[in-house]
């Protein structure tokens, strides 16, 4: 399973995102965890950045809501303990046995 973490320069929370797939690439050896730094809204558009830090599975946001914009934004991601700027290490473990 391909998994692409797409994150800006300026986001505090890729590197928590980050760390939480690189423990579950440790856990599954299917898995291969590619980083992709957005730099421009024009890149933005072209890849489906729906701000940073996003999490695509073979090219789809697998955290993709209704109403999702693309653009150089912070994400934010709603958790067992509130909101938050990236998704836990469960929730991320959920999507991807289910992707």
């Amino acid at each position: 399973m391909d998994v692409t973490l797409l994150y800006f320069e300026g986001c505090p929370h890729w590197e928590l995102a980050d760390s939480h797939l690189a423990a579950l690439a440790a856990e599954r050896g299917d898995l291969t965890v590619t980083r992709r730094l957005v730099e421009t809204a024009e890149e933005a558009e072209r890849v489906g950045f729906l701000g940073s830090p996003s999490i695509q599975v073979d090219g789809v946001d697998v955290f993709a809501g209704p109403g999702s914009l693309v653009g150089l934004t912070c994400r934010r991601y709603v958790t067992p303990d509130g909101v938050a700027g990236a998704p836990t290490l469960d929730q991320l473990r959920s999507v991807l046995t289910g992707a």
